[in-house]
Order: C-alpha cells, then structure tokens, then sequence
C-alpha cells in the first residue's frame, strides 16, 4: 500500500485550505512546512521590493529556516507538494523542504495556489533541490477547489 504525505506552506491560508481538503480526500496524513520565522502581511507585501518575501524571492539560493522537518519521511513513498505561486515560482521555503529531507526514490506531485499565474519553470526548478525523486507535472488549484475535484486531479496523477 502507497502511504501519502500532503506537505504544505501557505502564508495566508489559501494553500492550507486546500492541502487540508486533498489530504482528508486521498487519506494522506499533512504536514505544515512552517517557517520559523511566520511571515507577516509586511512581509508579504510584493510591491515592496524591501519587503521579507521580496528579498527573498530575489535571491534563488535563499533558504528560509522551517520551524521543524518532517523525522519519518521514509514511510512515504508519494508526497503531494503544496505553496502558493510567489513571483511565479514556489516560495524558496519549498526548496528548503526538499533539500532538508531524503527523498530518494520517492514521486513528487506538486500542486499551488494562484491568483492567476500558471507553474510556469517551477517543477523544473524544484526538481534541481531534489534530483533523487521523480516530479511529476503539477497543477494550480482556486483556494476554493473541492475535494471532489482535488480527488479527481489525485486520481489521474497515480
């Protein structure tokens, strides 16, 4: 049996909502991908180009500290990756993530929250953090999307 992680960063709770409906769909367990540092709506002010998120995003090899990693990671073999879409990439926090935890062999399903932007190169950038693991092509979901079409998106991806 493929046991399943939903693991997730979301800094306005767009993203949570939806990781926590895809998760109670294809009974995967959840995990937050915290920051240590939360960020505040300062922060996250993209026309500030001294804001916390901009500085960040303007630095690719940036990598926020998380708040704790995930320490049984090995008993999952198919993690659904979840962020919202920050200057049409993942938030550096993702690759964070991914190069803190072995996830050799191990399938990659991303999946994002956007107010209008597609995922553009981001698959391709992430998969950089993670070379052992096998992306597969992502989506980008409406912070309103159900768990029936989370679980149909889910579905054609195994």
């Amino acid at each position: 049996m493929s046991r399943k992680l939903v693991a997730y960063f979301s800094a306005s709770g767009h993203t949570a909502k939806v990781a926590e409906h895809l998760a109670e769909a294809i009974g995967a367990d959840l995990f937050e991908i915290a920051p240590k540092v939360r960020y505040t709506k300062k922060d996250l002010d993209w026309q500030d180009q001294a804001s916390r998120s901009s500085v960040e995003m303007c630095d690719p090899s940036c990598r926020p500290e998380m708040e704790m990693l995930r320490d049984n990671m090995a008993d999952y073999d198919t993690v659904y990756l979840g962020f919202p879409i920050w200057w049409y990439v993942a938030p550096r926090i993702i690759n964070t993530f991914l190069e803190a935890h072995d996830l050799s062999g191990k399938t990659i399903i991303p999946f994002a929250t956007s107010g209008g932007s597609g995922l553009g190169d981001t698959v391709k950038l992430l998969a950089s953090s993670c070379p052992e693991a096998r992306f597969l092509n992502g989506r980008v979901f409406s912070p309103s999307a159900s768990q029936t079409e989370l679980l149909q998106w889910a579905n054609q991806c195994s």
